[in-house]
C-alpha cells in the first residue's frame, strides 16, 4: 500500500473562513476528508498535517524519508520564501506535488515565484480544493508501475 504524506502550510487552518473568493468555502477538514475518500478507493494511506510553523512542516518531511513514499504539499506563504522547505524536500528524494487552490501566476507579483516548484515532481495550481485530488491521482500514478 502506497503511503502519502498531505501537508498544508501556514493559515490553510483558516480555510472556509479566509478569503473565501479566492480560497472557496470548503474547510482543511472538509478538503482532507474528501482526499481521505479518495485514499480509501485508490488503495493509498494518507497522513494529513497542517502547521503554520516551518520547522514542524520540515520535520514531518524529515520524518518521510522511510516512511512514506510521497508527499502532496501545500505550503501556503512559505511557497515564496522558505528554502529550508526546499531543501527538506530535496533531501528525502520523495516524489513532491505541490499544490495551490488558487492561482499564484494570477496573483500579486510576490506570490509568481515557487521555490519548492524547482525540487517538486509537479505543480497543480487554481482549480481549488480540487487541485488535492488531482495531485492524490497524479502521484498515484506516478508511484505505480
Amino acid at each position: 500500500m502506497l503511503r502519502i504524506l498531505v501537508l498544508n502550510g501556514p493559515n490553510l487552518n483558516m480555510l472556509g473562513v479566509r478569503e473565501p473568493g479566492i480560497y472557496g468555502s470548503s474547510s482543511l477538514q472538509a478538503i482532507e476528508a474528501d482526499l481521505n475518500k479518495l485514499a480509501a478507493e485508490l488503495g493509498v494511506e494518507l497522513e494529513c498535517y497542517q502547521s503554520n510553523h516551518e520547522g514542524a512542516l520540515i520535520d514531518k518531511i524529515h520524518a518521510a524519508f522511510g516512511t512514506k513514499d510521497g508527499i502532496i504539499m501545500n505550503p501556503g506563504a512559505f511557497t515564496h520564501y522558505s528554502y529550508a522547505i526546499r531543501d527538506a524536500i530535496s533531501a528525502v528524494q520523495l516524489p513532491t506535488i505541490e499544490v495551490h487552490i488558487s492561482n499564484i501566476h494570477k496573483r500579486e507579483q510576490f506570490r509568481h515565484v515557487s521555490v519548492i516548484a524547482p525540487v517538486a515532481l509537479g505543480h497543480i495550481a487554481g482549480l481549488g480544493a480540487e487541485g488535492y485530488q488531482l495531485a492524490l491521482q497524479a502521484i498515484v500514478s506516478h508511484l505505480k508501475p
